[in-house]
């Protein structure tokens, strides 16, 4: 019952800005869950949310380690771009990344893993990546980011 109330509370939190316990609390009796204030509290404590800055000056509950992790991939992309990477350029609505040999991978991996807006696919050799957008403008924002990040 425990993890299914962990899942929930995720959700909640990923679909509104819940900013008390008390409004958790509510929510989560609206979704069936027999719960009280304490074990909302303790729930809140075990899956380690944070309060972080919401619209309008309120604040919201925001899963830390979800952060973290987004964080942490997101560190590691743009070491291994700007270590790996030496030209990028595209054409029509595909990203072409040429890396040091033997590179290309790790950097295809974890750009994999960040899910950037308009990208449909990714495609790894040894020393190149192409990226298929979905279109030639996402494909120009993505090669000038690229190349932003790179120059870094």
């Amino acid at each position: 019952m425990k993890s299914k109330r962990h899942a929930k509370i995720i959700e909640i939190i990923g679909k509104h800005d819940v900013d008390t316990q008390e409004e958790l609390l509510r929510y989560l009796r609206g979704e069936g869950f027999d719960v009280t204030q304490a074990t909302v509290s303790r729930d809140i404590k075990e899956l380690r949310l944070i309060k972080t800055a919401a619209d309008g000056g309120k604040y919201k509950y925001t899963n830390a380690a979800a952060r973290e992790k987004d964080a942490d991939t997101s560190y590691k992309f743009h070491f291994l771009l700007k270590e790996s990477a030496h030209t990028v350029d595209f054409a029509g609505n595909i990203v072409a990344i040429k890396c040091y040999t033997g590179l290309a991978n790790a950097v295809c991996a974890t750009m994999d893993a960040l899910h950037w807006e308009g990208m449909v696919a990714t495609l790894s050799g040894d020393d190149t990546i192409f990226v298929l957008m979905r279109d030639s403008e996402q494909a120009a924002r993505m090669a000038e980011e690229i190349r932003r990040l790179m120059a870094r």
